[in-house]
């Protein structure tokens, strides 16, 4: 009785790890009523290999090595579904690893982080230690030869079987019908090797379309704009969804309204629209890089190799027209070497932006006083400015809430400082999906008064100003389908009548029916829009 206990703990183990599924939202009682072929094989193979002594010794290990990598990828896959609606590629996320330690770090602490990963490694190993165990216990099953040349050709036919339905999901052959059973781990990591070859091939080949740049040999760009700066402000997770979801439009529909009337006021003109982002819900840098270099930079291997392509970004031919080229980016608080190739003559990290108030945990500094300060801090020049703002007051965990305060006092640190130890602790707001929405309402309304409220402050040879998001939210919080955000260009009225080609709606509010156009083909219709002889 104890050893058919053992045998069917250890059966239950290698059926759990094959069923577990690799999305969010799907872990129910149903996946248990799959039967996944490939658990024939796994503990028949081991009936069958168990004869040999040497074959009991290193194949259930070895095996439970490769489980543990299939354990790994459908929680890998889990977490960046939950967070940026996509599956884990190891070729092009490891470096997620650190930046989401440093995400995690403002929430719960250093020792929190540590304690995390801690506990990670254990899991891990306790893992494996249970499903070399769970093996091991198969394998040494005292059985007949005939017995065990009997499951070794049953667990052949079940592999061949999980094999061929791998291959029909993944379209590789066409069957007559479907073969028994499921297989939908062989799927998944057949799919994924796929992938891995494919990410391979793209990344060679999206180096090439790099190297292939319209602009590369242009000049006289951007007279049109005239005296005028250029600023480039980013909304931090700031998506369609304050359009759309019922949740947020009635708050965030109403500030743009507001802000609309106050930028008219000041005697500029607006055209909103959307534009399609290559993440959703993190990575913000990809669609940076994705709006600089006219380049679809969906990963970041895509986003590696267009910075070693020698490509002319935005910002490269805007100091080539004769503009100085300015980053401020108060989220960065490490060093980034890789602005070097963007184009950018001044940069304003964290450090650089004199913030001496209290931080709003992750988040360094809040949106009013980066925009209130920045000026100051650039200084004089007698040249235009082409300036990107990367704003973080709606970056998650979307706690302490910032409030706005007096614009003549808004470049003060020590203002914040209520604000910044108010509210409930990151822990407290992830503790329910409702509250987390919540938050994320406050966090974008406010952002969105700090961009707009600055925009509407410009004086009679105010800049052309872009405000937009950089991508929606995470699944969780946007409750909408697509990566599409608000653009709102703000100007003199005889510059936005350059882009009434585009078809944006006049205004903050950007029609549902307006066409999306991916973030990649920005640079090339902005150059066109405000260059002599290039049409709009």
């Amino acid at each position: 009785m104890r050893r058919a206990a053992g045998l069917a703990i250890a059966a239950a183990l290698l059926f759990g790890a094959l069923i577990l599924p690799n999305r969010p939202g799907t872990m129910s009682l149903s996946v248990a009523a799959q039967f996944p072929l490939e658990f024939l094989v796994l503990i028949l193979g081991m009936v069958a290999l168990g004869g040999w002594v040497w074959t009991r010794r290193f194949v259930p290990p070895v095996t439970a090595a490769v489980l543990l990598i299939v354990v790994f990828v459908k929680l890998a896959d889990m977490a960046m579904f939950a967070a940026y609606n996509r599956p884990f590629n190891p070729l092009l996320d490891v470096f997620l690893i650190k930046a989401g330690s440093g995400l995690l770090q403002g929430s719960i602490g250093t020792v929190g982080v540590v304690l995390a990963w801690i506990g990670a490694v254990i899991f891990l190993v306790a893992v494996f230690v249970a499903l070399w165990w769970a093996l091991g216990r198969w394998a040494r099953i005292t059985a007949r030869r005939s017995t065990r040349i009997a499951a070794g050709g049953v667990a052949t036919i079940c592999a061949a079987l999980a094999l061929a339905g791998a291959g029909q999901s993944l379209k590789w052959w066409d069957l007559p019908q479907n073969p028994p059973g499921t297989s939908f781990t062989t799927r998944l990591m057949l799919g994924r090797g796929t992938d891995f070859a494919a990410t391979a091939a793209d990344l060679t080949a999206f180096r090439a379309t790099a190297s292939a740049d319209p602009y590369g040999d242009a000049s006289g760009l951007f007279d049109l704009i005239g005296d005028r700066d250029v600023l480039i402000i980013y909304i931090e997770s700031y998506g369609r969804t304050s359009i759309d979801n019922p949740l947020y439009a009635p708050t965030h529909i109403p500030t743009l309204r507001a802000a609309e009337a106050e930028i008219a006021q000041a005697g500029l003109s607006m055209r909103s629209g959307w534009l399609g982002a290559p993440t959703a819900g993190g990575q913000s840098w990809l669609s940076h890089g994705t709006m600089f270099s006219g380049l679809w930079t969906t990963n970041q291997g895509r986003y590696n190799a267009m910075l070693t392509a020698g490509r002319r970004t935005l910002f490269h031919l805007a100091a080539e027209a004769g503009f100085r080229t300015v980053a401020v980016m108060p989220a960065i608080t490490i060093a980034w070497p890789e602005s070097s190739l963007m184009g950018f003559e001044t940069i304003l990290e964290a450090d650089d932006m004199g913030y001496d108030g209290t931080g709003f945990g992750w988040v360094t500094m809040p949106d009013q006083y980066t925009l209130a300060a920045f000026p100051d801090l650039i200084g004089d020049d007698p040249r235009r400015d082409f300036i990107q703002i990367a704003l973080i007051s709606s970056h998650a965990p979307w706690t302490p809430v910032a409030q706005m305060v007096a614009w003549d006092v808004a470049a003060d640190g020590p203002v914040y400082n209520a604000m910044a130890n108010a509210g409930p602790t990151p822990r407290e707001v992830w503790s329910d999906h409702d509250t987390v929405r919540d938050h994320y309402r406050q966090s974008i309304d406010y952002s969105l008064q700090a961009a707009m409220g600055f925009a509407a402050r410009q004086g009679a040879l105010a800049p052309l100003i872009l405000i937009l998001g950089d991508h929606p939210p995470a699944g969780l919080v946007s409750q909408i389908d697509g990566v599409d955000v608000p653009a709102h260009l703000i100007g003199p009225a005889d510059l936005l009548a350059r882009i009434d080609g585009w078809g944006w709606t006049p205004g903050l509010i950007p029609a549902a029916d307006v066409p999306s156009h991916r973030m990649d083909g920005f640079r090339d219709r902005f150059i066109a829009a405000f260059t002599t002889g290039l049409g709009g």
